[in-house]
C-alpha cells in the first residue's frame, strides 16, 4: 500500500533584537564596538581568543581595533597644537646659571643661555603635549622653582 505521506518542516523563527544587514550579518552598533575593543584591551586576552569568547570573527575584530586606532589618531590630530611664547634671553654675565621649567617638571638649568634654550626646545619638541610653562628666563637661586601657566 502506498501512501502519499508529506514530510512537515517545523521552523522557529527567535526574535533576538539584533539589527542585521541584508545579508544577514549582525550590525553591531559603534559603542558596543568600542566597549568590545577596551574590554579586549583590559582582559589580556589576544584579539583571536577575545573574538572568539565573543561570538565576533576575528577579522570582522581586528577591523573594529583598526577604526578605534584610527579614531584616536584622527583626534589627536584634532587636539590643538601646542603654544609657544616668546621670550627674551638675557645677556647671561659668566658664572650666572639659567634655568628652564618645562610642563612635565623637567627643569634645564645651565650657564651657557643657548645651549639652554637649545636644550630645552629640544626636550619640549620630543614630549608629546610637552610646552614651556615659564614665561621667561629665571636666574638660578635656592628655594622652590616658581610655577607659570
Amino acid at each position: 500500500m502506498v501512501t502519499n505521506a508529506t514530510p512537515t518542516t517545523d521552523t522557529e523563527l527567535v526574535e533576538t533584537g539584533e539589527k542585521r544587514d541584508r545579508l544577514g550579518r549582525r550590525i553591531t552598533p559603534a559603542g558596543r564596538r568600542t566597549e568590545l575593543v577596551e574590554a579586549r584591551r583590559q582582559s589580556g586576552q589576544t584579539q583571536a581568543a577575545f573574538a572568539r569568547r565573543e561570538g565576533v570573527g576575528y577579522s570582522t575584530f581586528a577591523s573594529w581595533v583598526q577604526q578605534e586606532r584610527a579614531a584616536v589618531g584622527r583626534s589627536a590630530a584634532a587636539a590643538p597644537k601646542l603654544r609657544f611664547a616668546e621670550v627674551q634671553v638675557p645677556v647671561v654675565r659668566p658664572g650666572v646659571a639659567v634655568e628652564v621649567a618645562l610642563a612635565d617638571g623637567t627643569v634645564v638649568r645651565g650657564a651657557d643661555a643657548r645651549a639652554v634654550t637649545a636644550v630645552a626646545r629640544a626636550l619640549a619638541a620630543s614630549a608629546d603635549a610637552g610646552r614651556l610653562i615659564a614665561s621667561d628666563w629665571l636666574p638660578l637661586r635656592k628655594g622652590p622653582t616658581p610655577r607659570f601657566g
